[in-house]
C-alpha cells in the first residue's frame, strides 16, 4: 500500500512539474523578445521606483526608530539597501552616487539598530537624511528635501 502511496505522489508531482506555462495576462506584452524587454523596461523605468521604495522604507524606518521596534527597524535597512541595490542594476550610472549609502550611511544606522541604541539611531538617521539632499543636489534634484517625518502613520508599531 505505501508503494503505491509513493508512486502515486510521484507520478503527480512529475505530472504537475509538466504542466505548460500560463501565458501573461492581458495583451500589453506583445511583439518580439526586444519588444517585450523594452516594454517590461519602461514598467520598471529607472532610478525613480528604486526612490519611490526608498521613501516608503525612510518613513517605516523612522516609525520603527521612535518605537524602538529593531527588528522592523532592521527589516527596512535590509530592504532599503535591496532597494537600491536593485535601482542600481536598471540604472548603474547612479552607483557613484549610491556608494555612499550603501558603504557608509546605512551599514552605520544598522550597527544603531542593532544595538538597539535610540540616540545613536536618530544621530545616524540623521545623517541619512543630508546624505540624501546631497545626493538629490549631486544629482541636479535639489528640489526634492528629504526631511524627518513630522508624524508617522504606519499599521506596524
Amino acid at each position: 500500500m505505501k508503494k503505491i502511496i509513493t508512486l502515486s505522489m510521484m507520478l503527480g508531482f512529475a505530472v504537475a512539474c509538466q504542466s505548460p506555462q500560463e501565458p501573461v495576462q492581458g495583451d500589453w506584452i506583445t511583439g518580439t523578445e526586444e519588444e517585450k524587454l523594452e516594454k517590461t523596461e519602461e514598467h520598471f523605468q529607472g532610478f525613480g521606483k528604486a526612490m519611490w521604495e526608498v521613501s516608503y522604507r525612510y518613513k517605516e524606518l523612522y516609525t520603527a526608530g521612535k518605537n524602538q521596534n529593531w527588528g522592523y527597524a532592521a527589516h527596512h535597512i535590509e530592504e532599503l539597501e535591496e532597494a537600491i541595490e536593485l535601482g542600481l542594476e536598471r540604472r548603474p550610472e547612479h552607483a557613484a552616487s549610491a556608494e555612499i549609502f550603501l558603504t557608509v550611511a546605512l551599514p552605520e544606522l544598522e550597527k544603531a539598530i542593532h544595538k538597539k541604541d535610540s540616540i545613536a539611531f536618530f544621530e545616524k538617521y540623521e545623517q541619512l537624511r543630508v546624505n540624501c539632499n546631497a545626493c538629490h543636489q549631486r544629482r541636479d534634484h535639489e528640489y526634492i528635501k528629504v526631511r524627518i517625518p513630522e508624524y508617522y502613520q504606519s499599521v506596524v508599531e
